[in-house]
């Protein structure tokens, strides 16, 4: 069986495309572990929209991602964990919220800084949290409750 160079060539070039595409994809989706990270933890009312693998971002900058989402059965609210980029220190009187990117957007975690010369510690909780809003919730009380004043 004979093999045409130019065959063998052309075969290269699609597996090295094949293989970039992949790598590509493996970190855009934030598979790969370049830089250290450290864990911190909060507690919302409704995590609506939020799951493993969304971003967090501080000033709009992503600088960590959502790794673990549960619902804890005592308190009937979201834990969350996430990981920070290694050497962000974020404030420990910070607040997490849930933000949505627009109307039709996603939402993500949103850190709001604090002005505490101290920061979190991996694995400290953030306790200041506010969970999602429901955009559909809002449209229905807009709408059943808007002659509520008007007499």
């Amino acid at each position: 069986m004979s093999h045409n160079p130019t065959e063998v060539f052309a075969g290269g070039i699609v597996l090295a495309a094949a293989i970039g595409f992949a790598v590509y994809a493996g970190q855009a989706a934030g598979l790969s572990r370049a830089g250290s990270t450290y864990d911190l933890t909060a507690s919302f009312r409704s995590l609506e929209g939020v799951s493993v693998g969304t971003d967090v971002r501080l000033a709009g900058v992503k600088i960590g991602t959502v790794t673990g989402v549960g619902l804890n059965p005592e308190t009937f609210r979201a834990d969350t964990v996430f990981s920070v980029k290694e050497g962000i220190e974020i404030p420990d009187d910070s607040a997490v919220v849930i933000s949505s990117e627009g109307l039709l957007g996603g939402n993500f975690v949103e850190i709001m800084p604090g002005g505490s010369p101290f920061a979190f510690e991996p694995g400290d909780e953030i306790e200041d949290t506010q969970g999602a809003v429901s955009l559909i919730s809002l449209l229905v009380k807009f709408v059943a409750g808007g002659g509520e004043g008007d007499s």
